[in-house]
């Protein structure tokens, strides 16, 4: 019954899901064929596919619509379907109107009389059909028992002609993998297993190259730093990226013929959706930006030449490259998020290891035609299940750097632009408090972030966490320098060491970050923004507090300084003024509360309702209130404002900023 077919269905699916070789990130579809009865007391015949855009590891049932069986059957008498009509006569065909959208490939499953069926994109069957011999190789592998299907989109076309083929033992697809079909589904998996088996070890024992090719010396750090800030500020043209180092790729981007192996394109067609039809080779750090827009400039002449056939309403995509390959490197790969760029190397090393394999066991690997891949790259049924994920966040693709990161206002300023898709780098002499504020961030669904802990009034310190931050996610698109301490005394009681420690951990740091951040962004050359946690004291200090209402005003001047050096290279520096943020906040510990306090003569937990009564809203002012002021900082929407100070305070007419 339902409950069982169903059952076994996910099941087998997540088994299938969970081996790389044979499936990546959605990739393939699976089904299982039984009886219900519905509401009203009848027995359906009913067929459960995989959803469209639904991955098979760690599939739910709720991934698999179940459909009238025989509503889809009855459409194989038809001569032709556009795919709009597939769609729609097949959606209507659905239990739940409301489930998800079935794969494109369910009529290839209805088609087919068998209870349980597997598609699968495995890497060994692409490695048999991708080049000239596809069709002769694939017979030799696995015997004449297998039927052959040249190229043909995913389609009422192409399920009509596998349907068709119900007397062989399986059907393999060329670019497309391999169906196979059982009545039981362990024996629906164990076949597709035994197939896949038979195909790698053809390919082993027909693998012809002498050995393994030449490595390319290690690319030094530095190199590999200049790298990634060309390689950044060449794709980030059209939108900032992450970018992430995967030596998985080492040997194919090392390979003597790395070229032809790009030149194969894709492995799978439903792989361009992630990685696009190509990858780029870059030689050196030093060709990064010629390599890339040679790369954008032949992607947009690909585009022109097929402008024939582009879909109404559509236009060219994004032309980067999103996968990279570099030799001494491996493959640097690019997306929203560190989560994205992991994504697509595991695409890559899939792609192009059966690019390579067939090159070096049955020649050179080829590609669809120009217009078939075309027609997949701007394929509206593919390019669906792009429209099943959330719009990107504010800040996705942008890589911030925050110190003081681990309490107070510096946590709040992370946790906020975590929330908004910020790749976040959290720096802080507090190990253990990054530690938490990175759980936070990760439980709140936000990108795991780069925790750098260390003293970030030590330049040594500074400069390593910036070059951290290049080495981790690729660049660096923000900074807000947070740093800070309190220090209390008049100026006739202050020690030397008292007020050098205000000047270096409030100043002195916040230089060395400016310093190093900037240039970065210089050579990266997509601009940046530089946002100085300063205080209300920068313009209204208080006697007691003369160390750090000097340090603060000069971060405030730094700040001016930065606005007036960075313009020219995009670069937006500006600065908030708190006043009395007490939540999760250090800066208040070690008597400062009490000494502020008795400075005012009340109580130690009155301190708050004191500050809040002397400003002009007579409001708190919390870590959440900075951190969104921050946040539109660093934002697009503050995109023409440099070297302001907005004030967070309340309203302390004393200290407006002027």
């Amino acid at each position: 019954m339902s409950e069982a077919a169903l059952r076994d269905l996910v099941e087998r699916s997540n088994r299938i899901g969970d081996d790389p070789s044979l499936v990546v990130y959605g990739g393939g579809n699976t089904s299982a064929k039984g009886s219900i009865v519905d509401h009203l007391g009848r027995e359906q015949q009913v067929m459960w596919v995989k959803g469209s855009g639904a991955d098979m590891r760690g599939s739910v049932p709720s991934d698999y619509p179940g459909l009238r069986l025989g509503e889809l059957i009855a459409l194989r008498d038809r001569e032709g379907m556009s795919d709009e009509e597939m769609t729609d006569l097949v959606t209507r065909a659905l239990l739940d109107p409301a489930s998800r959208r079935p794969s494109i490939e369910t009529l290839l499953h209805a088609f087919l009389p068998f209870k349980h069926i597997d598609h699968v994109h495995a890497d060994a069957i692409c490695a048999l059909t991708n080049h000239a011999e596809g069709r002769k190789v694939t017979a030799e592998a696995l015997g004449e028992g297998f039927a052959y299907v040249d190229w043909l989109r995913p389609g009422f076309e192409l399920s009509k002609v596998v349907g068709e083929l119900a007397e062989y033992e399986g059907v393999v697809l060329a670019h497309h993998g391999l169906v196979t079909w059982a009545e039981e589904s362990d024996a629906c998996y164990q076949r597709t297993i035994e197939v896949v088996d038979k195909a790698r070890e053809f390919v082993a024992a027909n693998r012809i190259a002498p050995g393994p090719p030449p490595r390319h010396e290690d690319v030094p750090e530095d190199e590999l730093r200049r790298l990634l800030l060309n390689l950044r500020g060449a794709i980030g043209q059209t939108g900032h990226r992450v970018l992430r180092v995967d030596n998985r790729l080492r040997e194919v981007a090392d390979h003597p013929e790395v070229e032809a192996i790009v030149a194969g394109g894709v492995s799978s067609a439903d792989h361009m959706l992630r990685i696009k039809p190509k990858s780029v080779v870059v030689s050196s750090a030093d060709s990064a930006r010629a390599d890339v827009d040679s790369y954008r400039d032949d992607y947009l002449a690909y585009v022109d030449r097929c402008a024939d056939r582009m879909p109404e309403g559509y236009s060219a995509h994004d032309p980067m490259p999103k996968v990279a390959l570099v030799p001494g490197v491996g493959a640097v790969t690019s997306g929203g998020t560190l989560r994205d760029a992991q994504v697509a190397a595991d695409i890559a090393v899939h792609t192009h290891e059966v690019a390579r394999t067939v090159l070096e066991s049955f020649g050179p690997p080829e590609p669809l035609s120009e217009p078939d891949t075309f027609d997949f790259d701007y394929w509206p049924m593919e390019l669906y299940k792009l429209t099943l994920k959330p719009p990107p966040d504010e800040f996705s693709g942008r890589i911030v750097l925050v110190t003081g990161a681990a309490s107070g206002i510096g946590r709040g300023i992370s946790l906020e632009l975590a929330a908004r898709g910020a790749s976040v780098v959290l720096a802080d002499l507090d190990a253990a408090g990054l530690d938490e504020v990175a759980d936070a961030i990760v439980q709140a669904g936000g990108a795991e972030p780069l925790t750098v802990a260390g003293d970030q009034s030590d330049s040594a310190v500074v400069d390593a966490c910036v070059h951290r931050t290049v080495r981790h996610f690729g660049g660096l698109d923000g900074v807000v320098l947070n740093a800070g301490v309190g220090v209390t005394g008049n100026l006739t009681e202050l020690t030397d060491e008292q007020w050098n420690t205000a000047l270096q951990v409030n100043l002195t740091s916040a230089f060395a970050l400016t310093r190093a951040s900037m240039q970065i962004m210089q050579e990266q050359g997509l601009g940046g923004s530089l946002v100085f946690v300063a205080s209300k004291n920068a313009f209204g200090p208080g006697a007691g507090f003369g160390a750090y209402s000097v340090s603060k005003a000069g971060m405030v001047q730094l700040m001016r300084i930065a606005a007036l050096e960075g313009g020219k290279h995009g670069i937006r520096s500006n600065a908030v003024n708190p006043d009395a943020v007490f939540d999760n906040s250090k800066l208040w510990e070690g008597g400062l509360r009490e000494e502020r306090a008795a400075a005012h003569g009340i109580p130690p937990e009155d301190l708050e309702d004191f500050y809040a009564s002397r400003n002009i809203l007579g409001r708190r002012v919390t870590t959440g209130d900075v951190a969104q002021s921050v946040a539109f900082l660093l934002s697009d929407r503050a995109s023409r404002t440099t070297g302001s100070v907005l004030a967070v305070d309340g309203g302390v007419a004393g200290a407006f900023p002027r």
